[in-house]
């Protein structure tokens, strides 16, 4: 037997070793041409180019063709069940590959599904994707800026500006910028002892850049973005000035309390208020954190000073849900800055595969009928 390659060396030692023995079991007794349904339990978006391409890099090691047939673009809802992608071709080159490319399909997909919902619900908001720091590594980080390309992109073709850009250089190709975005952490805010002299190292520093000032670090939003503002009222005026909002769930914004977070509603958007709510969703429009109520209490006081070209980012839990109720309210958000689209429910992105055909029968194992391609079930049900 002839040594191994690298990167089989890799998938033997990565995959279930069911699927190794499986291979030795087939080389043995003689190959045969398979066909593979590969679906997931749950409506998804289809995000298959990580899967499809490591697929067609071990085919081409392995001087084997596989045919790879994507039956949703990349980009297109897919419903529970259905199969995403067909792959034919020899059993034993196949049959350690499983555990591997399930792993680079599922993910993408749920989180694709994420970034779309959360796109649509915040039509007018950009999206920041801050995803590393929530990541297990770069092989996840990649599949997660991955996902949020694909599930924006569907998202912006029903109107929505959807993810615009990440947080770290090396995922920025998948939204087609050299280089990733953001400022400044709270340790910055920390190092330099005020939100203002922070702001002010960060422009000495990047003086051509647009400047984005985390404001929640002494628990002084109001005041020190309105001190920032004054402090660069050219960039301010030029539109190149923006607040970033991250207050913790601990304690409300500056100036807010329960009785007041009503109130800031009740003069921007009642009807948010004024029908029955959950406990999370009343969370994210009056309660403590970033809620709805204090994005609007932000923008009150920036326009009041006269900075109406200061945008306004957000983070801090911008799930689906949240998003959602944000639209609700109106909330005044112009970029969200999130990790959320990340799925919450692992199990959720296990995607599945079955053999569908051995040389050329249909065959499949009973329950699992509905993955046979239209002739096949046609054939199978004929008990051909």
């Amino acid at each position: 037997m002839s040594e191994k390659s690298p990167l089989d060396r890799e998938i033997t030692a990565r995959t279930d070793s069911y699927f190794n023995r499986t291979r030795r079991i087939v080389e043995r007794f003689g190959d045969a041409h398979v066909t593979y349904a590969v679906f997931l339990r749950r409506p998804v978006i289809s995000a298959p180019r990580l899967a499809v391409q490591w697929l067609e890099r071990v085919a081409r090691e392995r001087g084997t063709p596989f045919d790879i047939d994507v039956k949703y673009p990349e980009g297109a809802w897919v419903g529970a069940g259905d199969p995403l992608l067909y792959l034919s071709g020899s059993f034993a080159a196949l049959a350690d590959l499983e555990t591997l490319y399930l792993q680079k399909l599922g993910p993408p997909c749920v989180a694709a599904h994420n970034a779309y919902q959360m796109s649509l619900e915040l039509p007018a908001a950009a999206f920041l994707a801050m995803e590393a720091r929530h990541c297990a590594g770069f092989e996840m980080q990649e599949m997660m800026a991955y996902a949020a390309s694909v599930g924006s992109a569907a998202a912006r073709l029903e109107g929505a500006k959807g993810f615009v850009g990440t947080a770290t250089d090396s995922t920025a190709h998948w939204f087609g910028e050299a280089a990733g975005r953001g400022t400044m952490p709270h340790a910055l805010i920390g190092y330099a002892g005020s939100t203002l002299r922070a702001a002010e190292m960060f422009h000495e520093t990047y003086p051509d850049e647009g400047l984005t000032v985390l404001v929640d670090y002494f628990g002084q939003e109001v005041t020190d973005a309105l001190a920032v503002c004054h402090r660069f009222a050219d960039l301010a005026a030029e539109g190149r000035l923006a607040v970033r909002l991250d207050t913790h769930g601990g304690r409300f914004l500056e100036g807010l309390d329960p009785a007041e977070s009503y109130a800031v509603l009740e003069r921007h958007a009642p009807q948010a208020i004024r029908r029955y709510r959950s406990d999370s969703e009343l969370r994210h429009l009056v309660g403590t954190g970033v809620s709805a109520a204090a994005i609007w209490r932000v923008r009150e006081a920036l326009n009041a000073a006269g900075f109406p070209k200061v945008r306004i980012v957000a983070s801090s839990g911008f799930s689906v849900g949240k998003c959602r109720v944000m639209n609700e309210a109106h909330a005044p958000v112009d970029v969200v800055g999130t990790g959320s689209f990340i799925p919450d429910i692992w199990s959720e992105t296990y995607a599945t595969a079955d053999i569908v055909e051995y040389d050329g029968t249909p065959r499949v194992k009973v329950g699992r009928e509905f993955l046979l391609r239209q002739e096949g079930r046609r054939r199978n049900a004929q008990g051909v």
